[in-house]
């Protein structure tokens, strides 16, 4: 089994992201080879980790896979890694029905140590109930330390140095508060068009976070974890699949998605056209393309492109804002920009709209069962198109979400986990 640790926390806004990022960034700038993994569904964080270990951060979700998936995931991507970093999703013991599919289950799950970042912002002894709390809620889930974050001074530090010293846990330093690092939010993650102070941010963890511990701690625990030998699951059975990706309007892509499709080749819809003629599947995934539109609507051979080859039957898969791409048009409080035209739907990004729609989202589709998550806060403007499934969420009730076929494309808001598996034979 791979070796690692889950960074947690009590609740969101904590700082887990913030530290978790800084910490791989120090370790790859100490030479060591760090394997990102995000608990949840979250396809944003998985960006920043991606950029500072240099190797795509992989999602651990219980809801959307199978623990069986879950420990495979984490034994391949972690295989060659000197330390995994598991950032996990909200708080501790947070999942989609108590705590089933929290960052605590997939700490049991994969026999993973967690560390608790705890935002120490106008708190000092009082701290020791909360941890108290944490630590003896579940003597399963192994919390071996903490990492304070907001921490004003030095003098605030020894204070909530004593709460680990008096409840026998390891504290592993702290974080000073410093405006530089709050990150901007955009939706509901945060906004990763921002450039993260990554400099301070390291240098701060450097001197004032034990990390020397931590890899000793990861190496320790994985000398102890069985090793896994669950097999790799088959891959999608196509000759060639052409993804949209860049860095916002078609970046929510669970990396699995990629890894299980052979023969897959990108392109920017922003500033690329693409050759369609031997390509068996167009995958559109998520992003947002809402705050592109100018670029999209100047790409008009790339969208006569994509409109033509599903004229000719071409198969897509659109998720989300590539949906929204293959609609007629998007409308802002800015005007009304066209898109591809594939789709006789009109969707709607204006404030006055603005609607949120989330969640974890399940149906059966030819026989199969898929699993995703859905987050946004666009619609359709007017009829929404018939469902050729009944979609629900993680708790089993229904949702008004629609999967609907338009000749050869399957379109929905969810963001499917499970796409290569529409291809298997």
């Amino acid at each position: 089994m791979a070796k690692g640790f889950v960074i947690a926390a009590p609740n969101s806004g904590s700082g887990k992201t913030t530290i978790a990022r800084g910490l791989m960034a120090l370790f790859s700038r100490k030479g060591y080879r760090v394997q990102p993994f995000k608990c949840g569904p979250d396809y944003i964080d998985t960006k920043f980790h991606a950029a500072v270990c240099g190797r795509p951060s992989i999602n651990l979700d219980t809801f959307m896979a199978t623990p069986e998936h879950v420990r495979e995931l984490f034994d391949r991507y972690g295989k060659d890694a000197d330390v995994c970093v598991v950032e996990g999703m909200m708080g501790l013991f947070d999942g989609y029905d108590r705590d089933c599919g929290s960052s605590a289950e997939i700490a049991c799950m994969l026999d993973l140590p967690v560390v608790l970042v705890v935002d120490a912002k106008s708190a000092a002894y009082s701290m020791a109930a909360l941890l108290s709390g944490f630590i003896n809620f579940r003597k399963d889930v192994r919390i071996i330390g903490v990492i304070f974050n907001r921490v004003g001074s030095e003098r605030h530090f020894k204070m909530l140095q004593q709460v680990c010293d008096d409840l026998g846990v390891a504290c592993y330093g702290y974080l000073p508060k410093k405006a530089e690092l709050e990150q901007g939010s955009r939706y509901l993650g945060l906004d990763f068009s921002e450039k993260p102070e990554s400099e301070l941010l390291v240098a701060l963890l450097e001197e004032h976070v034990k990390w020397q511990r931590l890899l000793d701690l990861s190496a320790t625990n994985a000398a102890n974890a069985p090793a896994c030998t669950i097999p790799c699951q088959d891959r999608g059975n196509l000759r060639k699949t052409l993804i949209a990706r860049n860095d916002e309007s078609f970046s929510f892509i669970y990396q699995e998605n990629i890894d299980r499709m052979e023969h897959v080749a990108f392109f920017d819809p922003e500033t690329e056209v693409p050759c369609l003629d031997d390509v068996e599947l167009l995958y559109l995934p998520g992003g947002y393309p809402e705050k592109h539109l100018e670029a999209l609507v100047k790409a008009e051979a790339t969208r006569r492109a994509i409109k033509d080859y599903a004229g000719r039957g071409g198969r897509i898969i659109a998720e989300c804002g590539g949906m929204m791409y293959l609609c007629e048009k998007i409308i802002t409080d800015e005007g009304e920009f066209p898109m591809c035209g594939v789709l006789p739907y009109t969707i709607t990004a204006s404030k006055r709209d603005r609607k949120l729609s989330l969640g974890y989202r399940l149906f059966m589709l030819d026989g199969k069962e898929y699993r995703g998550h859905e987050f946004h806060y666009t619609q359709f403007l007017g009829d929404v198109p018939p469902s050729v499934a009944q979609v629900y969420n993680a708790k089993g009730e229904p949702v008004p979400t629609p999967v609907f076929r338009h000749n050869n494309v399957l379109a929905s808001y969810t963001h499917i986990y499970q796409v290569w598996n529409m291809f298997q034979t």
